[in-house]
């Protein structure tokens, strides 16, 4: 043969040469134990004392009778780079294994080479929709250790702009989950009520994402003029076309023949397997960590805990649109109880001076200085902090050494945590279920993959 054609078979021979992820990769039948496919069908919750029936794992079906495919890892309702593996028989779902990794990035082992101050930076990208309550996670650990308080206000504008970011993230998730199940309008309607929000966010940080806004200390920024007027349009608008989606989606039959019954989960099951956020309040349980665990100034205002009964998709829709009203509701609360005073503290080992004084003091050139090429030193110890994302609990593991750099630093992601529920919700539904079912576990590969 000639060269070049002996060229031509090797590309060949790379683009149909098999890839494979090892142990995360769902086996055939025949090569898995009976043990694995009781994991893979929710086994895995005989630990908390909940028995699987064992009819359940069909050991006697044939490889010959199913089929193995790939949803995923490029699949535009995967909603990232999730790829999900899939025995079917027909079009039924008998097994599902995720599969991740796909957008690995390193950002924990990142977060250890970067001082705390630069640590936000960091953090802020691993949920991209929801960058401020990363932000603040990883800030109220940093001041745990610190040992110090942030002013009033601060706390104040945080918890503004928390529910805010809250506000946006249902808001994609809603239009979303309604491109998923064919509507389009939703898709165009949720994306133009988020567009409010990050026109807010860009008047107050100058970003429209990943802030870098909040920040150990405070936050970077005071809220700019006539922010209450911009923040009451963001809350009427918004509270109105809440109920335009209602009559949009929510007596929608095809919508409702979509969500209603499929794929639920039990508080039991939930529980066991560790899912927090709208998943689990799904089933009944209220953990909401702005009412069980109150962090900010979550306890000075007044909003409901939205569950559901069933656990099932309508469910997550319902609790997530409710979100948005009650998110609404805090907001309004912000704007009327906003404290004054300063919005980060004046400690000069921990914040960064004005500018403007950094010309006329020596003592601040110094600070200044000593802050954006080393930081700020955190005593030795180790901390674990949580808040409620729009996703569930994350929570930030920091183990400090006494220098200016975290010597451990571990993300509890919601989103990675949520997706272990995924294969007992699509157990016995249908391949056009799966799509439903991913959105509604909201998850967001960034942050699963960090």
């Amino acid at each position: 043969m000639s060269e070049p054609t002996v060229r031509a078979i090797e590309r060949l021979d790379l683009l149909t040469a098999e890839t494979s992820e090892g142990a995360q990769e769902l086996q055939r039948r025949e090569f898995t134990k009976p043990s694995e496919l009781g994991r893979e069908i929710g086994a895995v919750l005989l630990a908390n004392d909940l028995h699987i029936d064992p009819t359940q794992v069909d050991l006697e079906r044939r490889d010959d009778e199913t089929m193995i495919i790939n949803m995923g890892p490029s699949h535009p309702s995967t909603h990232g780079v999730l790829r999900l593996m899939l025995e079917l028989d027909g079009e039924y779902v008998l097994r599902c294994k995720p599969v991740i990794g796909y957008l690995h990035t390193g950002m924990e082992k990142t977060g250890e080479e970067l001082s705390y101050i630069q640590g936000a930076t960091n953090v802020t990208r691993m949920d991209y929709l929801s960058p401020v309550i990363n932000e603040l996670n990883y800030s109220l650990a940093v001041e745990k250790l610190l040992g110090i308080e942030v002013p009033e206000r601060a706390v104040w504008i945080r918890m503004l702009m928390s529910e805010l970011n809250r506000i946006s993230s249902h808001l994609v998730w809603m239009a979303t989950n309604g491109m998923d199940l064919g509507s389009t309008s939703m898709m165009i309607y949720g994306l133009r009520e988020r567009e409010l929000i990050l026109a807010f966010f860009e008047k107050t940080a100058g970003l429209r994402m990943n802030l870098n806004f909040v920040r150990p200390g405070g936050v970077a920024a005071d809220l700019p003029d006539g922010w209450q007027d911009d923040v009451r349009v963001i809350c009427d608008t918004i509270l109105e076309r809440t109920y335009e989606y209602d009559q949009l989606l929510t007596g929608q039959p095809i919508f409702r023949q979509r969500m209603i019954g499929v794929a639920p989960i039990t508080a039991e099951e939930a529980l066991a397997l560790s899912v927090t956020g709208p998943v689990l309040r799904s089933t009944g349980v209220p953990w909401d960590l702005r009412r069980t665990m109150p962090y900010l100034a979550y306890d000075q205002v007044e909003f409901d805990v939205i569950v559901g009964t069933y656990g099932d998709n309508f469910d997550r829709y319902s609790i997530r649109l409710n979100e948005i009203r009650e998110s609404i509701r805090i907001v309004r609360q912000c704007v009327d109880m906003m404290p004054r005073g300063d919005y980060r503290s004046q400690d000069p080992k921990v914040t960064p001076p004005p500018r403007a004084r950094i010309g006329e003091s020596m003592e601040a050139l110094i600070h200044h200085f000593k802050l954006f090429t080393e930081g700020f030193h955190v005593p030795v110890g180790e901390v674990y902090s949580a808040v409620e994302s729009p996703r569930g609990e994350i929570g930030c593991y920091i183990v400090s050494d006494g220098g200016a750099k975290p010597y451990r630093l571990h993300v509890r992601g919601p989103s990675f945590v949520n997706l272990q529920a995924i294969a007992l919700l699509m157990r016995g539904g249908s391949v056009s279920d799966a799509i439903t079912t991913i959105s509604t576990i909201d998850p967001v590969l960034g942050e699963v993959d960090r």
